[in-house]
């Protein structure tokens, strides 16, 4: 099971609808923590509704082809991820500093309809995200670690080399991906891996893409 989903060890122990929060470029993962900075009046509110409940909302990201529903609110990808909020600060002027930490991804069902300002839909939890996973050594952690390494090298970034070696393979493959600087679609291709290895390989993948593309040497380094 995932770190942090002692709360909830089958779908049914999730609620049947959540609040959503569009967010382009967002990722959640199970077990990964997210920070947010809630300053929309309508999210403000939701945050509300959420800390006086579940303390569960959605996050997703807009449709990757920009679609518009006739209201103008953005269509929304078919897949995101429950993320419970796990603190809470108030800033003076009105905004909400808070830290997700996820869940279990799910598959956008229908919209309700509601009469407050964000919006709410049924979700379809996948269950295995809130199981344990049984293959957790099947990533291969050796040229996971060696994309990210070059990708740092190559951008002259820095990281806590001490942290990621301490990290399981769930945490590590999870943290890597929501840490990523890539583009939505990129984002939303992590997250609908169907399982860690192959988000390991599509994250992999993504890196060597993104280190061809951009001319550089190290690129070749990776194969």
């Amino acid at each position: 099971m995932q770190a942090g989903n002692a709360h909830y060890r089958l779908d049914t122990d999730l609620p049947a609808a959540v609040a959503l929060f569009p967010l382009e470029g967002a990722l959640l993962l199970p077990g990964g923590r997210m920070p947010l900075n809630i300053f929309e009046p309508r999210y403000i509110e939701m945050i509300d509704v959420a800390m006086a409940g579940t303390r569960l909302i959605g996050m997703i990201q807009p449709a990757l082809d920009g679609a518009l529903r006739p209201d103008g609110e953005p269509e929304l990808c078919s897949v995101g991820c429950v993320g419970r909020i796990t603190s809470f600060a108030e800033t003076g002027d009105g905004r909400y500093l808070i830290s997700l930490q996820g869940v279990c991804r799910f598959r956008l069902g229908q919209e309700a309809a509601v009469k407050t300002p964000f919006r709410q839909a049924r979700i379809t939890p996948f269950a295995t995200d809130l199981s344990e996973d049984a293959t957790p050594s099947e990533i291969d952690r050796p040229a996971l670690l060696k994309a990210f390494r070059t990708y740092l090298q190559a951008n002259e970034l820095e990281t806590d080399w001490e942290s990621v070696s301490r990290a399981d393979n769930a945490m590590l493959v999870n943290a890597l991906s929501m840490m990523a600087p890539y583009g939505a679609a990129e984002k939303q291709a992590l997250l609908e891996a169907p399982d860690l290895k192959t988000r390991a390989e599509t994250l992999v993948a993504i890196t060597e893409m993104t280190l061809a593309r951009d001319g550089d040497d190290f690129g070749s380094g990776l194969q």
